[in-house]
């Protein structure tokens, strides 16, 4: 139970991004008063990020959320009344129920923005205890592409093995710096001992400058770019022949497929030299052991999917799959996974209904049972294929992430009904009927499950602000009111002393543990095969094949470039990407002081050439426009990016607008340049949020 332990530091885990940083924290007369990286972490071993190092900013900032607040009079125009937890739990059941009563229980849509880890199972668990399939996440185009590719492909999620040092690592689409500072220093670390570095990537970043070689393909060709890189190490015999015949399956297929993706034609479509392309490929595979670090950068375009099964077959090919120094398997950490069937209450839901989702009808992979963002906001739009009524949203602030923002806030504004549990008043949140107040990581127990590497860490309450609530005991609550409190344990501890029960700890011991490890496996196929069907590395995957996807990776050309519209390219003729910053997560963190002091505008990244020939000086303000609207963010001038490319920031808006502004939700805000129509990723049902033609010009 949480109490008020006067001077003592506390090991927690920070859950401000979903990395799971170790940290400490510092308890002056039972107060928190500062946090630190945690050296025992095996996640970031003592180094601390800035947005960990603001933890007590968010904590305690005169903005938090600190009550249930119920809106009076039009929605968007900042006027709430503060009721109580009781009144907000019986007003949403009430509605909940109104609305499954009068159009059934998939007119509810319960979404969520960006990995909160184990407080996503609890949010999923309601859905399916409530009744309704439809369970927007953001999974289509964060992370999850990438691990099914790897799953379907070899049956597990590969990690770089950086401690035993790697020849060469592979950035690919990836900025540990600004997101993930525990991994970042383990490549510096590697490369201080003498790792090779290849970085792929449009945009500079702190690695860029490290780089033994440095490709900058044209946003989202990055498949075009691994098959070319595949055509080469095939074709000039750089592959592992003895592990190729040996662990992987249907290679003459894939040496035959990928003769049509020679580096002369891959340069066409990527605007890599041909000679980079071989230059990369052979530096790759001569370069032993080697293994690839990929990002989001990889995850927001319609061959996302692909894409990560063309590097999963990199991998395979030049035999660094499970290699000491390559891209390894590890154990979990022993605890109820956040995936669990039985955590999830998966069986509750009929499958009949299940199938009904908004997005069953999109022909997605078969393994896939999330509503897309885009089908939800149609739905709610439109009413087709039926409608969506009431919507639940869980720390996401729509308006800045979902594709085509402008109909995403017509969405919000046609639900007859809508909560937002978060920290802070967002643009999204202030178009809502009611507003909980979320505990941050310092406010709550629980545990937090990282992917790098693969670690359970204890999160231990140290205060409470206002009346703030872990999204458990929301979620707890709200099924009680709704006569489905049987499904949830009583209390938090109770939930955490189930997930920790393979590990045969309670959560109290937990707190002295403080962390629990998986171990990597080096070549753990020689004992068991791979997870595949055929035993073996699926290079030509006959499951994909029997489901009725591409078995081998192919590439398409994108909606809205150079080749696939070349008449609008002539009206807007660059191509914009987007980057994610150190001080902030996503669309969260603009109200605090030191993070946005430390990056106060949004930024444009321009080539100097491109800019003189606009006229656009370093500072100024810009318009970003595409055939759906324009932006504004200030320039930044560089000669080191290619000139047809500019890099915009996401998630920007502007909590000093205030609410009768709604915090100038679209001003610099990307994604009024995105579209939400198809065509999606075939398998995973992902949207385009990069690679699409735009024009810059001064502002006036």
């Amino acid at each position: 139970m949480f109490s008020k332990i006067q001077d003592r530091v506390l090991k927690t885990t920070c859950e401000l991004c979903y990395a799971g940083c170790g940290v400490l924290v510092h308890l002056k007369n039972g107060e928190p008063i500062s946090v630190e990286g945690d050296p025992d972490s095996p996640v970031n071993r003592g180094a601390l990020c800035v947005k960990g190092m603001a933890s007590l900013e968010y904590l305690y900032h005169p903005d938090r959320l600190k009550y249930p607040l119920k809106r009076v009079g039009e929605r968007g125009k900042g006027k709430w009344q503060q009721i109580t937890w009781d009144e907000a739990l019986d007003t949403i059941a009430t509605e909940l129920t109104k609305t499954k009563e009068k159009y059934g229980a998939k007119s509810v849509a319960l979404i969520r923005g960006c990995a909160k880890g184990y407080q996503d199972s609890y949010f999923e668990r309601f859905a399916n205890v409530f009744g309704t399939p439809n369970v927007a996440v953001m999974s289509p185009v964060c992370h999850v592409p990438r691990l099914h590719a790897s799953v379907i492909t070899y049956g597990f999620m590969a990690l770089p093995d950086y401690e035993y040092l790697p020849s060469c690592i592979v950035m690919w689409g990836l900025n540990t710096r600004e997101s993930a500072i525990g991994h970042h220093n383990r490549i510096t670390e590697a490369l201080e001992k003498g790792s090779k570095l290849i970085v792929i990537d449009p945009g500079e970043t702190i690695l860029t400058q490290k780089a033994d070689i440095w490709v900058k393909p044209r946003p989202c060709s990055d498949l075009a770019l691994a098959l070319g890189m595949i055509n080469v190490i095939i074709t000039e015999g750089l592959f592992d022949k003895n592990f190729v015949e040996t662990w992987t399956a249907g290679f003459d297929k894939l040496r035959a497929h990928i003769q049509n993706y020679s580096p002369e034609k891959v340069e066409e479509i990527t605007w890599v030299p041909a000679e980079t392309i071989r230059e990369v490929a052979r530096f790759y595979a001569n370069n032993s052991p080697s293994c690839i670090a990929w990002g989001n950068g990889l995850d927001n375009n319609i061959n996302n999917f692909q894409s990560a099964r063309a590097i999963a077959i990199l991998r395979a090919i030049t035999g660094n799959l499970g290699r000491p120094g390559g891209d390894i398997e590890w154990s979990p950490p022993g605890v109820v996974p956040k995936s669990s069937p039985e955590l999830l209450q998966q069986d509750v839901l009929p499958q009949d209904v299940r199938a009904n989702r908004i997005s069953a009808t999109e022909g997605m992979l078969p393994i896939i049972f999330y509503a897309l963002p885009q089908s939800i906001v149609k739905a709610i739009v439109e009413g087709v294929p039926y409608s969506i009524r009431a919507a639940f949203i869980q720390g996401g602030n729509l308006l800045q992430t979902y594709t085509n923002a402008q109909e995403t806030s017509e969405a919000l504004k046609d639900l007859d009904f809508l909560v937002v549990s978060d920290f802070f008043m967002t643009p999204t949140a202030a178009l809502a009927d009611l507003v909980l107040p979320a505990a941050t990581y310092l406010e709550i127990d629980s545990l937090h499950p990282s992917d790098y590497p693969p670690t359970v860490g204890v999160i231990q309450k140290v205060t409470q602000i206002g009346e703030c609530r872990s999204d458990y005991k929301i979620w707890q609550g709200l099924a009680k009111h709704l006569g489905l409190g049987d499904y949830f344990w009583e209390d938090d501890q109770q939930v955490l002393d189930f997930l920790l029960k393979p590990a045969g700890l309670t959560f109290d011991e937990f707190r002295e543990v403080g962390v629990i490890s998986g171990a990597k496996r080096y070549r753990n196929y020689e004992r068991s095969g791979f997870n595949t069907p055929s035993g073996k590395i699926e290079l030509y995957s006959s499951r994909l094949e029997e489901w009725g996807f591409d078995p081998l990776p192919v590439y398409h050309e994108p909606p809205e470039s150079p080749y696939s519209e070349p008449e609008l390219a002539k009206e807007y003729p660059l191509i914009f990407t987007n980057q994610k910053l150190a001080p902030f997560h996503h669309s969260g963190g603009r109200q605090i002081p030191s993070l946005r002091g430390s990056h106060p505008d949004p930024m444009v990244t321009i080539h100097t050439g491109t800019a003189s020939k606009l006229g656009i000086a370093e500072g100024d303000w810009v318009y970003i426009e595409t055939k759906r609207g324009r932006i504004q963010h200030k320039a930044s001038l560089t000669p080191n990016i290619d000139p047809r490319v500019v890099i915009l920031e996401h998630g920007w808006w502007f909590p000093e607008r205030g609410a009768s502004a709604l915090y100038g939700w679209a001003e610099s805000n990307i994604n009024v340049l995105t579209d939400n129509k198809m065509p999606y990723a075939r398998e995973m049902g992902s949207a385009t949020l990069r690679g699409i033609l735009c024009k810059v010009y001064k502002a006036s």
